[in-house]
């Protein structure tokens, strides 16, 4: 047996969890119909098969009708969630894994406009600034209602089989009670604490009442909400002593911050660039004063802090989601002794991001994850062994390789720079974003693993690649900075790719026009900005960034306004003209004839790139299949075996920004599915 703290069995209640790993609450919004039907139940399974003790499902599945999802959720409140639950369920349980599931009232955290249009419901009226809805106070016929509602929704989890449920506290109606900030009542519901526990001490009886004394019940809840006026960690350790005493829950799963803005939100959930486990201390406090079951996640994506939460007794059981998004096999690797080879959470936060945003999970990192019946976590190995060359090494060259090494085929790559990494390296350059060469690290370790060639500092022309006798060419040189964007004056501005890399040094007065609405535009504002020049952020969008999400959003915009950074919206650069050592940028609206002027003395176009395609030009003609791509093919995951050439030897495709402007997930993504079948 292992030494390992991470794989020791733990015994919660009746129910023995083979190992300490689990993975916490989250909606990934895989449902169909408000139901976890084949792709959400796929996702749970491979990583059960993979080890993990426990995996929780929701976050949060609703109660009730009046709390429709803002995201797509499992919908708790309907009857057929049952049968879709119990398949789950038990594919899990055939792999030794438990499952137990989050469910909720959403209270102020959802909009009166979605599903059947009923008024959100809370202790108060206040709206809750993210979603920008106005409840109406509840009453007590709304109370007992609801409370019926979580009873109901629990039995349903007990007739599916799962091992228990976890009752949602945070930033959701139950804690909207709880909190002095939220609640308004001035019945036997508001006031003092007691009364701002009722609400969900009758739940808890309600639901125990209803399935029984063996069935887990557990909470997670806010523990401190850490904001004038909200739950102090005094009262949030009295709130945890209450829930132990009232024998009615069987774990706490600890939660310290708030969740009403996508900035307080991001300090519970924290990004890539921001303190790893911050609340893990806080999480063993509540369990040394309880000693009662206790578990916790908040970016613990690596196994050394995992094993420390629980070596320390900090933790009984430690989440590692967003890691389990990034790789799912993270248990199996321990025990292989393969912990190096664990693909690494960078904390891009595209997974909670897309959801925040009304999409579904998807990893950055990973482009399995979601896509577990179409695409594989492991490819599988080809009938014949090809040679592959591969131009380019960042991230989608990089993937096309460390696939094609792993199906078992001969893979060269070419790369012009003297490192790997492509647009990558730039983005690292902010250090916040330093994370992000993991993505480059993990993949060119695996590819040197299984013996794939790298020659850097090579140039590679049309003779270079030939004289390899490829099968297959997989261009991916990516993209060079657009900016002949303007009437005139192109030749007077620089990209932010120049800000980042140091070719253009930063100016004083400085406006960045933003036409592509990601990442560089922002970065570049911070390297200018630190100097402690002036800068405009300009675009003709309506919101700025609109390409970075919210919570990614959240440290950008921290650093920006200390920095005093101007944010203009709904205006286009349209021409740049010199004026003595200054420089004139008339900017124009898409919505009439209005017209401004900005004097600065440097101006900095972010308009995404054009592809870096002339290889692929000079290949083209002489390939197999004339660098034809069959997209039937490539989206149902078959080979492709166009022939335009019979004669030729090569079969020839681009990926990623060779081909257009996109994101490094399209990049690893456009990788993976076409090189899985090649």
């Amino acid at each position: 047996m292992s030494n390992d703290p991470l794989l020791q069995p733990y015994t919660l209640k009746h129910l023995r969890l083979k190992n300490r790993i689990m993975i916490t609450s989250h909606e990934p919004a895989y449902p169909e119909d408000g139901m976890p039907k084949d792709r959400y139940r796929a996702y749970h399974v491979e990583r059960a098969r993979a080890g993990v003790a426990m995996t929780m499902t929701a976050g949060s599945a609703s109660v009730s009708r009046d709390s429709p999802p803002v995201f797509n959720n499992i919908l708790a409140w309907k009857d057929e969630v049952v049968g879709w639950m119990k398949r789950l369920t038990d594919e899990c349980h055939d792999h030794d894994c438990a499952v137990m599931i989050q469910l909720t009232h959403l209270g102020r955290r959802t909009r009166w406009d979605k599903a059947d249009w009923l008024p959100t419901i809370s202790a108060s009226s206040q709206r809750e600034p993210a979603h920008r809805a106005f409840a109406k106070m509840a009453e007590e016929w709304d109370i007992a209602r609801i409370t019926q509602d979580y009873a109901d929704a629990a039995e349903r989890m007990k007739a599916a089989g799962l091992d228990g449920i976890e009752i949602q506290a945070y930033g959701h109606l139950m804690d909207q009670f709880w909190s002095p900030a939220t609640n308004d009542l001035c019945n036997a519901y508001g006031g003092s604490l007691e009364n701002r526990m009722r609400f969900s001490m009758e739940v808890l009886q309600a639901i125990r009442d209803r399935v029984g004394p063996e069935f887990i019940v557990g909470i997670r809840y806010t523990a401190d909400e850490d904001f004038a006026g909200g739950i102090t960690k005094q009262e949030g350790l009295e709130i945890s002593r209450r829930l132990k005493d009232s024998g009615l829950v069987d774990f706490l799963n600890v939660i310290r911050g708030h969740i009403e803005t996508d900035a307080a939100m991001t300090d519970v959930i924290p990004v890539q660039g921001m303190k790893s486990s911050p609340h893990l201390d806080f999480a063993g406090e509540i369990r040394a004063a309880t000693q009662f079951p206790t578990f916790h996640a908040a970016r613990i994506q690596d196994v050394a802090t995992a094993r420390h939460a629980i070596a320390t007794g900090k933790l009984d059981m430690v989440g590692m989601t967003r890691a389990h998004i990034a790789d799912p096999h993270i248990v199996a690797k321990i025990r292989r002794g393969e912990e190096d080879r664990i693909r690494p959470c960078v904390g891009a936060n595209y997974c909670l991001d897309r959801i925040y945003m009304g999409g579904m999970a998807l990893c950055l990192h990973n482009p399995a994850t979601g896509r577990e019946l179409s695409e594989p976590h492991v490819a599988a190995p080809a009938a014949r062994k090809r040679r592959v060359v591969v131009v380019g090494a960042g991230p989608a060259g990089l993937e096309a390789a460390r696939v094609a090494a792993e199906r078992g085929h001969d893979v060269i790559v070419f790369e012009a720079a003297n490192d790997p990494g492509g647009q990558v390296r730039l983005t690292a350059q902010t250090p916040r974003r330093a994370e992000m060469m993991q993505l480059i690290q993990w993949r060119l370790a695996e590819c040197e693993r299984m013996g794939v060639a790298f020659r850097f500092n090579t140039y590679a022309e049309a003779g270079t690649v030939l004289a390899e006798a490829p099968d297959v060419v997989i261009v991916a040189t990516g993209g060079l900075p657009h900016t002949e964007i303007l009437a005139e004056g192109n030749e007077l501005v620089v990209s932010a790719w120049d800000i980042l890399s140091g070719d253009a040094a930063p100016g004083t007065n400085v406006l960045i026009y933003d036409d592509a609405g990601d990442y560089p535009a922002l970065q570049a504002a911070e390297r200018i900005a630190a100097t402690g020049a002036a800068v405009e952020i300009v675009t003709r969008d309506r919101s700025f960034a609109p390409e970075v999400m919210a919570m990614s959003l959240t440290p950008a915009m921290r650093e920006l306004q200390a920095r005093n950074v101007t944010f203009t919206v709904t205006w286009t650069l349209q021409a740049v003209e010199r004026d003595g050592n200054a420089l004139i940028a008339r900017l124009g609206s898409d919505y009439g004839g209005a017209a401004r002027e900005r004097r600065v003395d440097q101006v900095v176009v972010n308009a995404g790139t054009r592809p870096l395609d002339d290889l692929y030009f000079e290949l083209r003609e002489g390939s197999r299949n004339g660098g034809e791509l069959d997209h039937a093919a490539f989206i149902e995951g078959r080979p492709q075996e166009i022939v335009r050439n019979p004669q030729s030897a090569y079969q020839l495709f681009r990926i990623g920004d060779a081909v257009a402007a996109r994101n490094t997930h399209a990049a690893v993504y456009d990788a993976l599915r076409l090189m899985k079948v090649v």
